[in-house]
This record gives C-alpha cells, structure tokens and sequence, in this order.
C-alpha cells in the first residue's frame, strides 16, 4: 500500500497522478483535519506531529511500503525525523520545484528571477535559500506567504466561481510579475487546484512550475524498487501504468477530527471510488 499524507484537500493532486500510473496499487490518502493548516505552526511543533501521524498510520495499515508527504511544509520540517524515527517504509517529500525553476532560467541564458508562493513555514525555511544558493547562481528566490490562499482552497473552493478563482491567482501572479519574476513556483500543494488559473494569468511571459509529475513517478519507481523482503521486485510497471490488473485496488480516504465528513469530503471520496473512514482526533 501506498499512503499520502496532507493537512486536507492538498495531497489530492498527487494521489490522483500517482493512481494514474499505477492504478492497480492499493492505496490511501489521509487528511489531517485536526491539525490544519499545517503552515502556521513551528518546525519542532510539525515535526512532532508528523510523527505521530505516521505512527497513526502505520498502525492502520501496516503494509505501507511508500508514505508520501503530499505536503510542501511537512516534507522541508519533517522529513528527515520521519526517516529517523520509522525505518520503513520509503518515506517521499514533496519540496516546491525551485530547482527545475532556477535551472529553467540558467538554460535560457537570463538573469531569471524565481518567485515561491507557499505558506508561512515553508517560506520561512533555509531550505529554500539552500537550494537558491545550490541552483540558482547566486540569484536571490522572491518569496511570497499566502495562507489566505490555503485556506481559500480547503474551505471555500468548492462554492467559488471561475471568475473568483481567477482573481485569487492573478492578484498574486500580478504581485510577482512586479518582481520581476519569470517563474513562478506554486510551493503548497494546495495552490495546485488553482494551477489552471495561475498559468492563465501568468500567460505569456512568466512559467509556473510544479512538482506533482516527479513526485507521483518517483513513489512509483520506490514502488518497485524492492520487495520488502529485500528482493528485487519483478512487477512490470508497464503493465501496472497500463491497467493491466483485473482486480480491484483498495482505496481509502481517511480524515482526522472528530466532525462528520461533510458533502465536499464524501463527493471527494466518491469520485474516485475511495472509502471514507474517520479516523478521530488521535488513536
């Protein structure tokens, strides 16, 4: 089983690819409602909870063979304690695509300037300026919170109109083309509900990067790495990405908190053929 991880809605784009790909490899997505957003809170205070959120998790399913942090803010605070604390299984980050952004400009020969748009905590984190100083050439990120976004997006998407969704992208694209920008990266998995909107009002002149492609493909190639046995797993992935399988994968949609999943969740869940479970507050 594969598992993504999220505060809410924001995983889902990299579930949906990773499905995609491999769609006879059972699988579970699980929102952590009880502790959205994920942004505000410190690092030591998210990497706790991470913590315990795979232990969770774990418990529940023990056949987890790849745990992906479908979360920008959860990979860069609590990455490396998750591998520490928990062996197994492969645990994937998912970290804003600065490095293809700065390297998009390099190749073009231009002083490219690259704007992140993400939450507090990301923003805030050196591992950003990391990857500046590592890609970029000494050229410096232009770097933007927007919590007010993630909330848009977990809360109030589903009864927003297409010109309200627009206006929501294009005021921040706007802002970053005054920076000077010539791309933008979307640095929380929630923007990616509104990636539609940002390429439209970024058109022509500014790219806007994501990473939900490389990290579907590189759950999927630790998928097959091995068995957990250790041995070389002969699965063909063609045939998998193909749909070669007959019979029906599990697929499981699991919420925190102690609330009923309203409509928007169960909707969620029904259209991809997902069981809703709850999990509660703790266990």
């Amino acid at each position: 089983m594969v598992v993504f991880l999220d505060s809410g809605i924001g995983g889902l784009p990299y579930c949906d690819r990773f499905l995609a790909l491999a769609p006879s490899c059972p699988a579970a997505y699980f929102a952590d409602r009880a502790a959205f957003p994920y942004g505000s809170k410190t690092r030591e205070e998210l990497a706790a909870l991470l913590v315990s959120r795979a232990a969770l998790l774990l418990k529940r399913f023990p056949a987890v063979r790849v745990m992906a942090l479908a979360c920008n803010t959860a990979s860069v605070s609590a990455l490396d304690e998750l591998r520490a604390a928990f062996p197994v299984p492969a645990f994937v980050g998912t970290v804003p695509a600065v490095k293809p952004a700065l390297l998009a400009g390099g190749a073009a020969g231009a002083a490219g300037v690259v704007g992140v748009l993400g939450t507090e905590r990301t923003i805030a984190d050196p591992y950003l300026d990391a990857l500046a100083s590592r890609y970029g050439q000494g050229r410096p990120l232009v770097k933007r919170a927007a919590p007010e976004l993630v909330t848009f997006v977990e809360r109030e998407l589903e009864s927003a109109g297409t010109q309200e969704r627009l206006l929501r992208a294009a005021s921040y694209v706007q802002w970053f083309r005054e920076q000077g920008v010539s791309g933008i990266v979307l640095g929380c998995t929630h923007f990616l509900f509104l990636l539609k909107e940002f390429r439209e009002a970024a058109a022509p002149d500014i790219t806007v990067y994501d990473s939900v492609d490389g990290v579907a493909r590189r759950v999927l190639s630790l998928v097959h790495a091995e068995k957990p046995g250790g041995e070389p797993d002969t699965t063909n992935a063609a045939d998998i990405a193909a749909g070669a399988a007959t019979t029906a994968a599990p697929r499981i949609l699991l919420l925190s908190g102690k609330e009923p999943p309203d409509a928007a969740w169960r909707n969620r869940a029904r259209e991809r053929g997902m069981e809703l479970r709850l999990a509660g507050e703790q266990e």
